[in-house]
């Protein structure tokens, strides 16, 4: 595991924010968002199941989909996804398609996680992606938003 740099903690601070719009929706409180390989933000998106009533509307999901149309291609090279919560395995296998550089994540989640809690197919040897990935970034407050969100301490864990 990488260790996390000032950039990180600002741009998880701002996925965070677009969190917490989505706990006051409804919806579990996770955000995220991509970088450009130049700092530039492309997107923010917030979990929208609820919203939506689509089981695939996870922020990450949103948060690509919203980037690859602003870049205008589904290749997100050089960029960068900061999302409060670990992955699950759908959203890191989305994250490997798209190409993503880096993935900086907030609190553990150790029931579905994908980015070395459960699973570890973000830097499975046998993909032909693998991203870097900085976990635990902030994860105290992303934990918290959660435990908040469910009035009882979920699984998160914010090591």
């Amino acid at each position: 595991m990488v260790r996390p740099s000032p950039g990180d903690e600002a741009v998880l601070g701002r996925a965070l924010d677009v969190a917490r719009w989505a706990g006051r929706t409804g919806d579990i409180p996770i955000g995220a968002v991509v970088l450009a390989a130049d700092g530039t933000e492309l997107a923010a998106a917030c979990n929208a199941r609820e919203a939506l009533g689509d089981p695939t509307a996870h922020a990450e999901v949103l948060a690509l989909r919203a980037a690859a149309a602003v870049v205008g291609e589904w290749r997100l090279d050089g960029a960068t996804l900061a999302v409060t919560v670990e992955p699950c395995t759908m959203c890191a296998g989305a994250i490997g398609l798209a190409r993503v550089a880096r993935v900086v994540f907030g609190a553990w989640e150790p029931k579905t996680g994908a980015a070395g809690s459960l699973w570890d197919v973000l830097r499975d040897r046998r993909l032909t992606h693998r991203p870097e990935v900085v976990g635990g970034v902030r994860a105290g407050e992303a934990a918290a938003l959660l435990r908040d969100f469910f009035g009882r301490p979920p699984s998160i864990d914010a090591r």
